[in-house]
């Protein structure tokens, strides 16, 4: 299936400079505290990025890794700024910054001519991967300051940093790994290779998130190493799990996974278990709010749905694997939703968004963000369609809501085109329902290119499931989710307004009637093209993606939870084999 997508952006570096710069400088006049630790770990990510994209560039150039004076500059000041990060956590976000003299300089140093292809970080952005876990595994993997540390690019090329850093190693290298995702392989010029293994009594430290499916991209690593003379026993993984590799490893990587150490400092053991309370996300979110003891509930994994729906025969489906981590807080006679929205930035800019859609009375009300989370009001209440909520009444408020978004929340960033999309739809829709339903999509879709002219992103929500929505206590009708899903780990991103109109109506089940009165309200609203012919190729791409989405999740799930999934995978399938009804309820 088509459902995963990674975010890259064609950048310009003295842009990205100018923001590394700006970020680094206001670290240095801020007052200690745990908001100038946090623009220092956006310095680090965006550094990170920066020299992933430049290295990747000659990588492309050369067909191979190879010692460079701008990968050398890129490495030397990520391992400044993780001997920051790692002396500002350790003090409690307190005293003051190690930042080298020359910085500046070796920042000038990350330049390029061209732009630079830089890849969002995953593990930061969607699945609460904190840079000090990587500090705290390190530290008590009692290997010496004489260990040669690699990162595997794209996030192991920051991540190697840290590791470095607290091992008072010198600066790391970073390899691309390349070839078929499940097997992996690295290339690695002489001058390179005599670097790498000039110590010949070095311990080996192999950095990267994950590992996935295969693990080939550790795997690759290792090979290499081995092939070359170090002997098994002087390699190390630091990944971000302590997982096996999924079911696509090879014996070899397999086996080698189990007998050798993996170093891990998880999110739970890192701020949810931490012994200084400085490091809690409990404490943060609880200073964020102004109370004091709360009470901490995980509703991650679906966990949330034993508190909005109670009994479990009513509950929705649930992804757990893939689902963000989230936290109910309660105090004072009050209650906070908690939930990670990204370190790179994105929980700031999320939030921000959110302000605009909670004034307007659509979503709970935001209290700010704390370190990659966003704080949001716990609105207590139950779906409409358990309410008996009047249809006339959910399809007004469908139509202001998506509308507003329509209007007034500009793209904040890209997302799949329009032939991606249908293409997407076609082939997961063959793969679940066979190839002459396929071909009705072919058909329905026709050439996508006649729809370019007449479609413009917006921040659209991209969850708008019966689920997502509260009928509060006093009556209003709150969206929650509104946030993420227009910047997850999926191919889709920001789309035109018709993704969720059509979204709308899948979820809502709703008429023809209805979906055009929803439709009639949003460009009421704001100016879009919400024509027949739109709407019913943007219907046909919404099931082709949601069949997808949740047949990779029934992969991953077994007994009453794959039931769930499966009855509500069936009922995508079957809107999408009858035809559209005429009827109103």
């Amino acid at each position: 299936m088509l459902v995963y997508g990674d975010v890259e952006r064609m950048e310009d570096a003295a842009a990205i400079r100018a923001s590394i710069a700006g970020m680094m400088t206001a670290c240095a006049g801020m007052q200690p505290g745990r908001r100038r630790h946090e623009t220092l770990v956006r310095a680090f990510i965006l550094t990170g990025e920066l020299v992933q994209g430049l290295a990747d560039r000659e990588f492309g150039i050369k067909g191979a890794d190879d010692v460079s004076e701008v990968q050398d500059a890129g490495t030397e000041l990520l391992l400044g700024q993780a001997r920051a990060i790692m002396q500002s956590w350790r003090n409690g976000f307190a005293g003051e910054l190690p930042f080298p003299e020359d910085w500046p300089a070796r920042l000038e140093y990350l330049d390029s001519a061209e732009p630079v292809r830089t890849k969002r970080a995953e593990g930061y952005a969607f699945y609460a991967l904190y840079p000090e876990g990587y500090i705290e595994a390190a530290s008590i993997s009692k290997l010496t300051s004489r260990t040669v540390v690699i990162g595997i690019r794209s996030i192991g090329a920051g991540l190697a940093a840290l590791v470095s850093a607290a091992l008072g190693a010198g600066p790391a290298c970073s390899l691309r790994p390349a070839g078929h995702p499940f097997e992996r392989l690295v290339h690695v010029t002489p001058a390179l290779s005599r670097r790498i293994l000039a110590d010949p009594e070095a311990d080996f430290a192999i950095v990267d998130e994950g590992p996935g499916l295969s693990g080939s991209s550790f795997g690759s690593v290792a090979d290499w190493l081995q092939a070359r003379g170090v002997a098994p026993d002087r390699l190390h993984f630091f990944p971000s799990h302590a997982g096996d590799p999924g079911p696509r490893a090879s014996e070899t990587h397999r086996l080698r996974w189990k007998e050798r150490p993996r170093h891990v400092v998880g999110f739970d053991d890192l701020v949810l278990k931490a012994r200084d309370p400085k490091h809690r996300l409990q404490t943060w979110a609880a200073d964020l709010v102004g109370v004091a003891k709360p009470s901490w509930r995980d509703l991650s994994g679906g966990a949330w749905r034993a508190v909005r729906h109670g009994d479990p025969s009513l509950w929705p489906p649930s992804d757990m694997q893939m689902e963000k981590r989230k936290f109910l807080m309660e105090a004072e006679g009050r209650a906070w939703h908690a939930k990670f929205a990204g370190l790179c930035g994105s929980d700031t800019d999320k939030a921000r968004r959110g302000s605009l859609l909670s004034e307007a009375g659509f979503i709970p009300k935001i209290a700010g963000t704390c370190y990659g989370f966003i704080v949001e009001e716990w609105v207590p209440g139950a779906p409409p369609d358990r309410t008996g909520m009047d249809r006339r009444r959910l399809v007004e408020h469908l139509g202001r809501y998506l509308g507003f978004r329509a209007r007034h929340l500009p793209a904040p960033g890209g997302g799949a085109s329009i032939d991606d999309l249908c293409h997407m739809a076609v082939f997961n829709i063959g793969e679940a329902a066979g190839s002459e339903m396929a071909e009705e999509v072919r058909r329905l879709i026709g050439s996508p290119g006649r729809f370019r002219g007449r479609l413009h992103r917006v921040d659209t929500d991209n969850r708008l499931h019966p689920w997502e929505w509260l009928m509060t206590a006093d009556g209003r009708l709150m969206k929650t989710d509104a946030l993420d899903h227009n910047a997850a780990h999926d191919l889709v991103g920001c789309q035109d307004i018709a993704w969720d109109v059509a979204g709308a109506c899948v979820e809502f089940d709703l008429s023809i009637e209805e979906r055009n009165r929803v439709a009639e309200l949003v460009a009421r609203e704001a100016d879009c093209d919400l024509r027949e012919d739109v709407l019913a190729v943007f219907e046909a791409c919404y099931l082709g993606f949601q069949i997808g989405l949740w047949s990779q999740a029934r992969a991953r799930a077994g007994g009453q939870e794959g039931e769930r999934i499966e009855s509500h995978i069936k009922r995508y399938l079957d809107r999408l084999r009858r035809p559209a009804r005429n009827d109103i309820p």
